[in-house]
């Protein structure tokens, strides 16, 4: 990494904290398996009541810093510590994870994993039936914590009947049940849907109201986060703390393109217009954003010069579906009647709320499932009669998480797998194959690696490489970048990008309307089984009764839009096509 510029490191120095909870001396971490600490040197305050957000690229120690605030270290992570780090003037060494529970409470990224009741309101209740208190107390503090976070109807469903949103409810309230003092976010828009993701933000943001405690938030996702005020944002990369300041002095500053952290699309947006963001501009948020008249000129004079791309709907269609239904056994109808085709050499994305269908509609094509009606034809043809099998060989399925395909240790016998159960070429032929996939892949040079050692983003491309080999007509992603920072998200899209170009199909299923902006020629929308809208991700992305209906929301392309009086459809879809050409 480049050296830090100096304003970085006055920045850090400027931060004055009143009443500080949290107090970082110079502290060092370093695992029992590793040879160099994961934090080092980290001076850091946060004061009471203060709402911070830290963010930093995979790898930079945010997790580990967030293992000491909530006593997993020392408790289950056991290492060597530098210095000294305090909470509520003691050292964190004093605390049990159960004293400290009381104080900080932690809301997990995969909600699934924090849960422990049958039902909502035992999990809600489960801190306190461990400190046995009187069965009426705990009914009563169990349902006012339930209407803080708006989940007080759901007291007698189970847990995984809910939605990803009303799940990260119930996790809130189960800590709020404590009244601690400290709330910690580990990345709690990871696996929301875009409106789900934006409640979730309003919720923090009325909490940290109501309650005035201090909320510590670690999220990739920044531009979500910053819809509502923070405080400060604290910027890591490789284990140290580059940036402490202010969303506007952050966003005014080029350390966020510099760490591989994504900025904002309207701070993208005015700087290729040639506006030059400035912190009186206060640009840490669109409501917050003050632009001149010269620079709203800027940005229309921008626009009107940007060519369109030009439609390719000349393409043949390769997949289409009609009137597909289907039914799981408890007898919900999770399609009704779904209609959708995509063309040879397409890459589009299916998009909306969590539960809406689109990764029971992919299963469908892929026959794991088996549709109640309908007809999936592939090149016109009927394909309802083909195995799982033979419909792998045509229409290729990558799941979110690559360790859940990975069945061999050595990278070149997980991708030869598929071609040796098919049994129709020999060692020499499958050899030459394979080594023409992981060329195409990246992955030659790690040929002979074992999988264990490959990056999160590695393995996915294995995973890729493994559907990749079978010489599929079409590749199904099911959120291929989810939890990625914006450099491994950039190459994992990259190289789809790349597999595209040689007339790979690939349809991704995502929550990222980053991901459909900047990649999709299509998207298509699903609501409750069924599909809404199939356009351009910028008429989908402006249309307001769309995007309430389908769980989506607007970008900040389309306030900036609005800010400077350009019709925001025209907008959005200039920007997408002066985007697509500047990263190619």
């Amino acid at each position: 990494m480049d050296s830090i510029p100096h304003f970085l490191l006055i920045c850090s120095r400027e931060v004055k904290v009143k009443d500080s909870v949290i107090t970082f001396n110079n502290f060092s971490f370093k695992y029992i398996s590793q040879a160099e600490p994961t934090l080092k040197g980290i001076n850091l305050e946060i004061g009471k009541g203060e709402k911070v957000l830290v963010c930093g690229p995979s790898g930079c120690g945010k997790s580990t810093l967030f293992n000491c605030l909530n006593g997993l270290i020392p408790a289950f992570y056991e290492g060597e510590v530098e210095g000294e780090l305090t909470i509520k003037g003691k050292s964190f060494r004093d605390y049990d994870i159960f004293s400290l529970s009381k104080i900080a409470g932690t809301v997990l990224q995969d909600s699934d994993g924090q849960f422990i009741g049958l039902t909502v309101g035992e999990d809600i209740a489960f801190a306190m039936e461990n400190e046995m208190r009187p069965l009426e107390e705990m009914k009563k503090r169990v349902v006012e914590a339930a209407e803080k976070v708006g989940i007080e109807g759901f007291l007698d469903h189970a847990p995984h009947e809910l939605s990803g949103g009303q799940k990260q409810r119930v996790s809130l309230a189960g800590v709020m049940v404590d009244d601690v003092e400290i709330f910690l976010f580990d990345e709690p828009l990871a696996n929301l849907d875009p409106a789900s993701g934006k409640k979730t933000i309003e919720l923090i943001d009325q909490i940290h109201k109501d309650t005035g405690a201090t909320v510590i938030i670690i999220e990739h996702r920044l531009e979500d986060v910053l819809y509502r005020p923070v405080d400060r944002v604290v910027l890591m990369g490789e284990g140290e703390i580059l940036m402490d300041t202010t969303p506007d002095v952050l966003l005014s500053s080029d350390a966020l393109i510099r760490n591989g952290i994504r900025e904002p699309l309207y701070c993208t947006a005015l700087k290729y217009a040639g506006v030059e963001i400035k912190e009186e501009m206060h640009p840490g948020s669109m409501d917050t954003l003050i632009l001149s008249e010269e620079n709203k000129e800027k940005v229309r004079r921008w626009m009107e010069n940007i060519p369109e791309d030009k439609a390719k709907d000349g393409r043949p269609i390769l997949l289409e579906a009609k009137g597909i239904s289907f039914s799981y056994p408890n007898g919900k109808e999770s399609l009704k009647n779904v209609d959708f085709s995509i063309r040879k050499g397409e890459m589009m994305s299916i998009v909306g709320r969590n539960g809406a269908g689109k990764s029971t509609f992919s299963k469908v094509l892929c026959g794991f499932e088996k549709e109640k009606k309908g007809l999936v034809l592939l090149e016109g043809k009927d394909i309802s009669s083909l195995s799982i099998k033979e419909r792998a060989e045509r229409i290729g399925y990558v799941m979110q998480n690559p360790n859940q395909m990975i069945t061999k240790p050595m990278i070149r016998d997980e991708v030869s797998l598929g071609l040796r159960l098919e049994g129709k070429k020999g060692e020499e032929e499958i050899g030459k194959k394979v080594d023409k996939v992981l060329k195409i892949c990246g992955l030659y040079p790690f040929r002979s690696w074992p999988v264990s050692a490959l990056s999160f983003g590695q393995k996915k491309r294995v995973t890729i490489a493994d559907i990749l080999v079978m010489d599929p007509d079409i590749i199904i992603l099911d959120e291929p970048t989810a939890g990625q920072d914006f450099r491994h998200y950039t190459e994992i899209m990259e190289f789809l990008k790349e597999l595209n170009s040689y007339g790979v199909t690939i349809i991704l299923i995502t929550h990222d309307m980053h991901l459909m902006i900047e990649y999709s020629e299509r998207a298509v929308v699903f609501t409750d089984g069924e599909v809404v809208a199939s356009d351009n991700p910028s008429a989908i992305l402006t249309d307001d009764s769309l995007l309430e209906k389908a769980s989506l929301k607007r970008t900040s392309l389309s306030d900036l839009a609005s800010l400077t009086g350009i019709d925001e459809t025209l907008f959005t879809r200039r920007f997408i096509s002066y985007d697509r050409k500047v990263r190619k």
